[in-house]
């Protein structure tokens, strides 16, 4: 099964900036209300250590593995429940810097695994709500 999730946000602000605050993850706790906690060497191929906190669900934590970290670009990872095909996600922030000066970032995940199709009613509803309510956090950090 696969599922795909995507949410975007127009931020009026240069993409250097939404870049700025995406990647300070050290503040993520002072403004982030879905993702929490981000740590580790942020880098292809490397492991990450990241806490989720969905609206009305229980805190995750997971060490998905660095796919892509572009500066002012891209920053993309991939996660698994228990090992490899049960429920996979590959989770991404594309940033698109707009002719005005201002930013659209993409914000997504890319389901797949066994678990998918049962788990979907979630993704569409508090994990979207989850992206959400970050990307809204985001574009108020990077506008004022």
């Amino acid at each position: 099964m696969k599922h795909t999730l995507i949410t975007q946000i127009h931020i009026s602000a240069p993409t250097a900036k939404v870049w700025q605050v995406l990647t300070a993850f050290e503040q993520y706790p002072h403004w982030n209300p879905f993702l929490v906690s981000l740590t580790g060497k942020v880098e292809p191929g490397k492991r990450i250590h990241v806490k989720i906190q969905p609206p009305d669900g229980k805190p995750m934590t997971f060490k998905p593995k660095v796919l892509a970290f572009e500066k002012e670009k891209e920053f993309k990872w991939l996660g698994n429940l228990l090992f490899p095909g049960i429920f996979d996600g590959e989770h991404y922030f594309q940033l698109i810097e707009n002719a005005d000066g201002s930013t659209t970032l993409i914000h997504g995940e890319n389901f797949q695994g066994l678990l998918v199709g049962f788990l979907k009613s979630m993704l569409e509803g508090n994990t979207r709500q989850g992206f959400q309510s970050m990307n809204r956090a985001l574009k108020f950090q990077c506008e004022q």
